[in-house]
């Protein structure tokens, strides 16, 4: 199959370009390495530098595809509370470029990056599917609004798509792949390796009187490469139903909870020394525990994380930050 994959030299997409390839397809993708990096992308795969925000640039190189996977969009949620125009404009009106430049090359698959961030603060553990969509950032909304315009371009243009809403993704598949290049990362585990490597002085835990077995907040974490799994298998669920025009929305997540102590222990003992860290005020709208349900996910494409025991996760995070 000739799959574009728009966002291809990040993390995530980056994994993803190397296990397509893997599977033998025809792979190209499609970048304009604001976030990304070019040596990221696998020998195998082709590359397009361009922007999602350029239409005739963006529907020209669509051109013979198959399929498309978009892991194009700016992510941090903090952020995305101040810089609400860029992004309104790359996460929101970027996809509807992509879906529009789809329509006119008439390709019918795509697989969406989603996020956990859909659901807001949990109203019940484990969530599912059918938990409350009230997202708690700008972040979170544009991800549901996107939903939400894949369903009208599925039901007025006939695209059918999957949209894979991420909890915590971790880990290295590929040591090639650092995601250590990424300027001041948001989330625990990059930033526990950037202490652990000496970059960062300390990581800041925010606050260590949740209602939790330590006091400090649990997540859910995903291996890349289960992610990297689960996309492969998306897409061979949307083009054996494509006469169906069946969607999928599913959660992609372990279904284990880990706390930020868990973390650090886990971190400590691997790699043989301490992690400095201090307890700071909790951040606000951080919930105590997020975790997801999977089940769906497994039910329909019949796939289960292998590789998100934490402890893996760890070992393979620090083997790419300490190369």
């Amino acid at each position: 199959m000739k799959i574009l994959i728009i966002g291809g030299a990040g993390y995530i997409g980056s994994h993803i370009v190397k296990k397509l390839c893997d599977e033998k397809h025809n792979v190209t993708v499609y970048d304009n390495l604001s976030t990304g990096f070019k040596i990221n992308v696998d020998k195998r795969a082709k590359f397009i530098k361009g922007d999602i925000l350029e239409f005739e640039r963006l529907s020209n190189a669509m051109k013979g595809f198959d399929a498309v996977m978009h892991f194009a969009a700016l992510k941090n949620a903090g952020t995305s509370m101040i810089d609400i125009e860029n992004y309104a404009k790359i996460n929101i009106s970027g996809t509807i470029n992509i879906l529009n430049a789809m329509t006119k090359n008439n390709i019918k698959h795509i697989v969406f990056s989603s996020s956990a961030a859909v659901y807001g603060n949990p109203k019940y553990i484990p969530m599912d599917e059918k938990h409350p969509l009230v997202p708690e950032n700008f972040y979170g909304f544009t991800k549901l609004e996107i939903e939400r315009i894949l369903d009208w371009y599925s039901r007025l243009k006939g695209i059918n798509y999957a949209a894979l809403r991420y909890f915590n993704a971790a880990g290295y598949g590929d040591t090639k792949i650092i995601r250590g290049l990424e300027q001041n990362p948001g989330n625990l585990l990059p930033i526990i390796m950037e202490v652990a490597t000496g970059k960062r002085k300390q990581l800041d835990v925010y606050g260590n009187d949740y209602k939790t077995k330590d006091g400090t907040g649990v997540r859910d974490y995903i291996h890349v490469l289960d992610l990297a799994d689960a996309h492969a298998i998306a897409l061979d669920y949307l083009t054996k139903n494509s006469k169906d025009n069946k969607n999928l929305i599913v959660n992609l997540a372990s279904g284990k909870g880990y706390s930020v102590f868990d973390v650090i222990k886990s971190t400590e003992k691997i790699i043989g020394k301490k992690v400095n860290y201090k307890i700071v005020p909790r951040r606000f709208g951080d919930p105590s525990t997020v975790i997801a349900s999977p089940k769906l996910a497994s039910k329909i494409l019949r796939w289960n994380a292998k590789y998100s025991e934490l402890d893996y996760i760890i070992k393979s995070m620090w083997k790419a930050y300490n190369k």
